[in-house]
């Protein structure tokens, strides 16, 4: 129970308070601009990294998806959560698949460069 007070006591704060200078300049410089720079940062990319240091990579992601895989809250599956970074329609979308082994810690299981 406390440590469900004090994750919401974290979200509440402005965002500039919980992220540190050194923090905020590395989501500066992951601007990813166009599509030819996201795929020079992508080569970076490993399994099993957090995605705290996706984002740290590539930045903000342009659309979220959390799938569930048929397990039950019983197995201790998490499912699949999805990042998709866009650049333009004709260059494609790169996807980043996170699987959890435990709460609230993904790490990068896959990704892909795909059109839509």
């Amino acid at each position: 129970m406390k440590r469900i007070a004090l994750v919401l006591a974290w979200a509440g704060l402005p965002w500039f308070l919980w992220v540190s200078p050194a923090g905020a300049q590395a989501l500066r410089t992951a601007a990813i601009v166009s599509p030819a720079q996201g795929e020079r940062v992508a080569v970076d990319l490993r399994q099993g990294m957090s995605a705290e240091e996706v984002q740290k990579l590539l930045g903000e992601p342009r659309r979220t998806a959390l799938k569930n895989d048929g397990g039950s809250r019983n197995t201790g599956s998490q499912g699949t959560l999805q990042w998709i970074y866009s650049w333009t329609a004709s260059q494609g979308n790169l996807r980043i698949d996170f699987v959890a082994k435990a709460p609230d810690q993904w790490t990068v299981n896959s990704w892909e460069w795909a059109t839509y």
